[in-house]
């Protein structure tokens, strides 16, 4: 009896560790919003002057972004504290998601994550079109999954491969030069005033 109560009770330890991770995941989504508004991405008019190519702040924020994830997922990895789950993708489902992700990001003016930040900051348009949008679009492509699994979600699937493995190499022989080049590219786009 006491070792049944053991056994549940480690079961239930169990559980509430399993969920850090999404608590780790909110706050650092919370954050994430927060610089996203301190850096200008979730205003309107400096996503649309990415857009036309006039204002490379979103562009920089991104990129910014996407060195300190990178370095900091890779890092975790290697000392052990992370595994990697990728999901599996295909052409198909590049295709199809850049499609539906850019014509809301041309008429709205939003990607999913600025238009969070958006609609915390109480902005009209991303409440009533970008979360009336967020909800349509998710019941939309859940009614239509059961089609689309097999068909186009499948057109050149290239299952769950990295860089890294595509290459047979260290994860840091992709991810340094990748960090030096967007390094470089983040200082040209200062350097040029953009």
């Amino acid at each position: 009896m006491q070792v049944s109560e053991t056994t549940q009770e480690a079961k239930e330890i169990a559980e509430v560790e399993d969920r850090r991770p999404l608590f780790f995941g909110l706050g650092f989504g919370i954050l994430f919003g927060f610089l996203l508004h301190k850096g200008g991405a979730t205003k309107y008019d400096v996503i649309v002057g990415q857009l036309l190519l006039t204002d490379f702040t979103v562009l920089q924020i991104m990129l910014s972004a996407v060195v300190v994830g990178m370095i900091g997922v890779y890092f975790m990895k290697s000392l052990g504290w992370i595994r990697l789950s990728l999901k599996s993708g295909s052409v198909g489902k590049n295709v199809l998601g850049a499609l539906i992700f850019g014509v809301g990001f041309a008429v709205l003016g939003y990607c999913p994550g600025t238009i969070a930040g958006a609609i915390g900051n109480g902005y009209l348009d991303a409440i009533v079109g970008g979360l009336a949008g967020i909800i349509l679009g998710t019941w939309i492509f859940a009614v239509m999954y059961p089609k689309l699994k097999d068909g186009i979600l499948k057109k050149g699937d290239f299952g769950n491969i990295t860089l890294p493995r595509l290459l047979k190499v260290n994860d840091w022989v992709v991810v340094v030069p990748a960090v030096v080049i967007i390094v470089l590219l983040l200082y040209w786009i200062e350097k040029a005033g953009y």
